[in-house]
């Protein structure tokens, strides 16, 4: 469970006005939605496995956020998180993905076949194309709340089913807490690799805890299909490869995902999904799709341009420097978005955000006509 006091029986003790946080200076989707009504009403509630409104708020209330930055600010501990604290989880949900309302369902389409165009996206611009999304395991809390039983029994479930997939998709798990320093190099060098999570929202959020054990990293021989077990969500998929063939990514991250989706239905482990939220995981930002879709480009001539930041604000897209490991990871969700600058003229990595409102089928043809110069 998260670190700090948010289980402390005794502040019920105390009124709801003198537990309630100053958010007077806060700038995120909690602070925004969470009223003293709703902290009233929802603050001596819990779900069945015990995460209460003061975790789902706390990594919120401990980084009040940017100015011009404007972050989630809350976790899900478990699936019942999304119903037991709906009242404060529908505005915020409803807020950041474009007015998503409570009644609405949510559509999604993993059918590779019906994406058109993608394949051919200019190689002298476009370097590597990805996309990924998250997963959430039925039957387990979320990394914001689980036990070390619960994470390692979640491990060893996936690495099971990791471990049989064959074909384009056979590979190995690399688990943190026993790699050698020669896999770690090559993993960091694959720009693969992921770390203790150093992010004050993600050390709030207790995402930390008992770092590294039951985490690692698995990829197919061919390493174009990657999954991180035991990050922010239970399992990354990550779908990549050189050059521009955004419609070959695509199609396999839909085969892979549907693969591995089927195997933890037959290991009695579906993952988390109902017709209003589609995928749940951790973070409200990720709810629906949970997708992303991420080119590296090099624009030597646009990234000097005074309104370039603009663009890519109009666009939806996230600009990050591609030196470090975790280019890959960070997202606009409850977690920073203000990514790391690239040099001038220096290759840049964009990512776009699917919300809950789109299928994937509705998002990647998005993010293609945006990458093609």
């Amino acid at each position: 469970m998260p670190f700090g006091n948010t289980h402390n029986k005794y502040k019920l003790n105390f009124k709801a006005e003198e537990e309630y946080p100053d958010l007077s200076k806060h700038n995120n989707h909690m602070a925004k939605a969470l009223t003293l009504e709703i902290y009233k009403k929802l603050r001596d509630k819990e779900t069945p496995s015990g995460f209460t409104l003061d975790d789902v708020i706390q990594t919120g209330v401990d980084n009040p956020g940017h100015p011009f930055i404007m972050t989630v600010g809350c976790v899900a501990g478990d699936e019942e998180s999304y119903v037991v604290f709906k009242d404060l989880f529908d505005p915020i949900i409803q807020d950041r993905h474009g007015g998503y309302k409570p009644t609405d369902k949510h559509k999604t389409d993993l059918n590779h076949e019906n994406l058109k165009g993608g394949d051919d996206l200019d190689p002298n611009y476009v370097l590597s194309s990805r996309v990924r999304t998250g997963r959430s395991i039925k039957g387990y809390t979320l990394p914001p709340h689980c036990s070390r039983g619960e994470r390692r029994a979640v491990e060893k479930l996936s690495v099971e089913a990791l471990n049989s997939l064959t074909g384009e998709f056979k590979g190995k798990y690399y688990p943190l807490k026993s790699m050698t320093e020669q896999e770690q190099q090559q993993l960091i060098d694959d720009h693969f690799l992921f770390d203790k999570p150093v992010s004050p929202l993600l050390l709030a959020s207790g995402m930390a805890r008992d770092w590294p054990d039951a985490r690692g990293i698995w990829h197919n021989d061919n390493k174009s299909f990657l999954v991180w077990v035991n990050e922010e969500d239970h399992l990354r998929v990550i779908s990549m490869e050189k050059g521009g063939n955004m419609k070959e990514v695509f199609r396999r991250f839909c085969v892979g995902l549907q693969k591995i989706e089927e195997i933890f239905k037959k290991a009695g482990h579906p993952f988390m999904w109902n017709e209003h939220l589609g995928y749940v995981l951790t973070c409200p930002s990720n709810l629906g799709t949970g997708l992303r879709g991420g080119v590296h480009v090099k624009l030597a001539h646009l990234s000097k341009h005074p309104k370039f930041e603009e663009i890519l604000t109009r666009l939806r897209l996230q600009k990050r420097g591609t030196g470090a490991a975790r280019t890959l990871s960070r997202g606009c969700g409850g977690w920073p978005c203000a990514a790391a600058e690239g040099e001038v003229g220096r290759p840049h990595e964009f990512w776009g955000s699917a919300r809950a409102t789109v299928c994937e089928l509705q998002f990647l043809p998005l993010q293609i006509s945006i990458s093609t110069p």
